[in-house]
């Protein structure tokens, strides 16, 4: 009679460890994430404003429901990508930021920025066609479109580091398979703490409005509103990271190399 082997049970994600490690690198090293989150969340706002005007891009960042029926279709096309693409440069900027301080080794923005701008283009097209993904399956489906989030949120550092070009978005599906429900779950208790965040962008800005005006509202907001793109960032270079070490045995040192 055959003996029957039970199968090795899968190695934990550790979202616990994972959650608590994006808040410490963040408080960490917050002035840096702010500083580095600024300008892409602020390209946002100055494309707006161009055709909205500085109360426009204000209330744009501050009330969901400004846009009236008179704005036209391409306009709201273009608006989005702008955003893809400021939440995609500061994914890839605070992927790198994430593994030298968890290395503790010492800050390099500039090299940050010169990687990061160097996969750009690939990063926005995935990262268009990921959202655009996710977005189909929360319509039909709220749970595929969890799930197909999840299948991506590795995407940016996988681009980033391991330089895939357009195989970015079967990479980071080869990463996450056997670990979705475990990335949903740590992405939706991030997401709480990354609204709350939205939440204070959106009253200090308009508290900044009254008190110094439209530009110092836009600022205030795009201050704050740089920490909740950081939060994101890192825990997407925290799960990359993590996920490379169960299924491929490749350290933080051997990850993080790629920036030497």
């Amino acid at each position: 009679m055959s003996e029957t082997r039970t199968p090795p049970a899968q190695e934990p994600l550790g979202v616990g460890a994972i959650i608590s490690e994006s808040f410490s690198i963040l408080f960490k090293h917050i002035p840096a994430v702010m500083v580095m989150g600024i300008a892409p969340v602020l390209l946002t706002r100055l494309y707006a404003a161009m055709f909205l005007g500085w109360d426009g891009a204000l209330l744009y960042a501050i009330n969901e429901d400004y846009f009236d029926p008179v704005m036209t279709f391409a306009l709201l096309v273009s608006i989005f990508v702008v955003e893809i693409m400021a939440y995609s440069l500061n994914g890839a900027l605070v992927a790198q930021l994430s593994y030298d301080s968890k290395l503790g080794r010492p800050l390099r923005l500039q090299r940050y920025w010169m990687a990061a701008l160097f996969t750009l283009p690939v990063v926005l097209v995935l990262s268009l066609v990921s959202v655009l993904l996710t977005i189909g399956g929360l319509l039909l489906l709220v749970v595929p479109g969890l799930l197909v989030m999840a299948m991506f949120s590795v995407l940016a550092p996988a681009v980033v580091i391991e330089r895939v070009g357009l195989r970015g978005l079967h990479r980071s599906h080869a990463l996450t398979k056997g670990y979705l429900w475990p990335i949903v779950g740590t992405l939706i208790l991030v997401g709480v703490v990354v609204n709350i965040v939205d939440n204070a962008a959106v009253f200090l800005a308009d508290m900044a409005h009254d008190a110094q005006g439209t530009a110092a509202g836009v600022l205030v907001y795009c201050a704050v509103s740089a920490i909740s793109y950081g939060l994101g960032g890192i825990l997407a270079a925290l799960i990359y990271a993590r996920l490379r070490e169960i299924k491929e045995g490749v350290s933080i040192d051997e990850i993080a190399a790629v920036f030497d």
